[in-house]
């Protein structure tokens, strides 16, 4: 079965930053080259897009919001996927969402509805 678990959620202020971790079990990082991503959902707000490796690091996407703040990153190693949260702001306070698809195109790479698979989310924090 494939599961998505998530960690390194937390509490932060300006300025900070946060790395958050997915562990993907029932996906081979290496054979299936899954497309990894990170959505996030603020109270009150629709989920929305932050960041794709896709296929396995052929590319990598970022939401217009986060670009040069944001990294994601991967080890295949590991079946890890992460995401580097840098210069945290109070807009980025929402529980981030691993994502994963072993099909999706790059075309659809932004939209939630692609993926198959999702993690039980995280919550970030950033207060001022």
């Amino acid at each position: 079965q494939v599961q998505l678990l998530e960690s390194g959620g937390g509490s932060v202020h300006v300025g900070g930053s946060l790395r958050l971790s997915c562990v993907a079990s029932g996906l081979a990082f290496n054979s299936n080259r899954p497309t990894m991503s990170w959505f996030r959902q603020a109270p009150g707000k629709e989920r929305e897009f932050v960041a794709a490796d896709f296929r396995s690091g052929s590319s990598t996407h970022y939401a217009e919001s986060v670009k040069g703040r944001f990294t994601i990153s991967r080890d295949k190693s590991k079946n890890t996927v992460y995401l580097q949260m840098n210069s945290l702001t109070p807009e980025d306070t929402a529980v981030y969402y691993c994502a994963a698809d072993r099909t999706l195109i790059l075309s659809s790479l932004r939209n939630s509805r692609s993926y198959d698979y999702w993690g039980q989310g995280t919550q970030v924090t950033v207060s001022s």
